[in-house]
């Protein structure tokens, strides 16, 4: 059977875009910006927890006597919400590699923000005792169950619908999801913690939760509207799909998802530093106002919103392993400042810290992390891959990273072991990227 004729996208004589060229453009940008949206859903409901977890659950969920004990409580079920993306990686790569890419990203944001709305419903521990943080840890696993098939979907879609000397562009865009998923619920909860105390407490902090189910409906809309990637439709044309994706990307490509697990661990871990555990650390031990920090981490966070697409634009010029690595390295060396400035007490030096990890720090390593970690694997496997190297390297990143450094200050009552934590995960990472290497017969 012949095949169907396809767009290309040569340039006419003219020097004007072709009708095929003007589709594919049209095509990119509907697909760029409904992966940035649907990521910045997935990723409102997962910062909202984050941010609720600094601000309200050590009471609401964990009372204590001592306000960090709390905080550790709660980071607890921050961190099993990471435990869970692998699950949701592994089970949404088979079918994302297998049925297709847009019909898993679908049911993702589906299983996210019903999780979240849930969330909202939950009783206080006040009022039902120890069911309510089992309630709530199990809401938080299928967030993390929700949030663990999303990244691989679409950042795949994105990847694999980008002109290749633009992936670091195009990518990068759906990252921008990851901080504006961040400023909304900030936003909202700096906005609510204005209430008076008990308000806040009893029923303010539950608005945003419930909140989410508007999103829902949004992101199925956006996501409906986007056609399979094509180099995925190419897979199922020629008959290649993978019986097993997972286990042929691990056994064909083991080297790449094991450096790419430790590459992982100080972007997530840092960024909550910056945008988790300082909430706490300038709230609970500098007793600094609650919104002069949500405050700052507004501000990163917009920034980094602007500066990914600088930074993924010259990964596309310079190279990804360089712009990834000048990241890692500035940020170890941002470590002693950071916390200086926090320390002093100044709207203005907390401000700067905050925008420098998120925006300069952060934003220089995820702004070429999309494109750098899906050339490690070809389209069969590509879902199955990055979503293994995306959900088990937050695991030691991100999702330990508040708990390691609420439990450091606790223990030694100072910044200083919290820096070197930081410095520390910094160069691992660094040296894990080194030993990346692009997959062949990339499609």
């Amino acid at each position: 059977m012949a095949k169907k004729p396809t767009l290309t996208a040569e340039p006419s004589p003219s020097g004007v875009d072709s009708p095929a060229q003007l589709h594919d453009n049209r095509q990119m940008r509907r697909v760029a910006l409904a992966s940035a949206i649907g990521n910045a859903i997935e990723y409102y409901d997962f910062s909202l927890y984050a941010v609720a977890s600094s601000l309200v659950f050590n009471v609401v969920f964990f009372p204590s006597s001592d306000p960090l004990v709390g905080a550790l409580l709660a980071f607890v079920t921050f961190f099993i919400g990471y435990c869970a993306r692998p699950i949701g990686g592994i089970i949404f790569g088979h079918f994302g590699d297998r049925i297709g890419r847009k019909k898993i990203l679908l049911l993702t944001v589906l299983i996210m923000g019903l999780g979240t709305f849930a969330i909202g419903l939950v009783p206080s521990y006040s009022a039902i005792g120890v069911v309510a943080p089992l309630t709530l840890v199990t809401l938080r696993l299928v967030q993390g169950i929700g949030i663990g098939g999303e990244y691989g979907g679409g950042m795949t879609m994105t990847i694999e619908h980008a002109p290749e000397n633009k992936r670091g562009f195009y990518s990068s865009l759906v990252h921008i999801g990851v901080p504006a998923g961040l400023v909304v619920p900030t936003l909202f909860m700096g906005a609510l913690a204005a209430l008076p105390h008990a308000d806040f407490i009893s029923w303010g902090w539950r608005i945003p939760f419930l909140s989410s189910i508007v999103l829902v409906a949004l992101g199925l809309f956006i996501r409906y509207r986007i056609s399979e990637s094509p180099a995925f439709a190419k897979v199922q044309e020629d008959g290649a799909t993978a019986k097993l994706p997972v286990v042929e990307a691990i056994r064909g490509h083991w080297g790449n998802i094991l450096a790419g697990i430790g590459a992982k661990i100080a972007e997530s871990g840092l960024f909550n530093i910056y945008a988790v555990f300082a909430i706490t650390y300038c709230v609970s031990t500098l007793k600094l106002p609650q919104q002069e920090i949500l405050n700052g981490v507004m501000i990163g966070a917009v920034l980094e919103c602007l500066l990914l697409p600088v930074f993924g634009a010259l990964s596309d010029r310079l190279g990804r392993r360089r712009v990834y690595l000048a990241g890692l390295i500035f940020q170890a060396l941002l470590a002693v400042p950071f916390f200086a400035m926090l320390g002093s007490g100044s709207p203005a030096l907390i401000y700067t810290a905050i925008a420098l990890g998120l925006g300069v720090g952060h934003g220089s390593v995820y702004g070429a992390q999309g494109a750098y970690f899906s050339g490690l694997f070809p389209a069969r496997v590509r879902y199955s891959g990055l979503s293994l190297v995306q959900q088990l390297g937050p695991i030691l990143g991100g999702g330990l990273s508040p708990l390691i450094a609420a439990t450091l200050l606790a223990q030694y009552g100072t910044s200083s072991a919290v820096v070197a934590y930081m410095i520390v995960v910094a160069l691992i990472s660094a040296g894990c990227a080194l030993f990346l290497r692009p997959a062949k017969n990339l499609t």
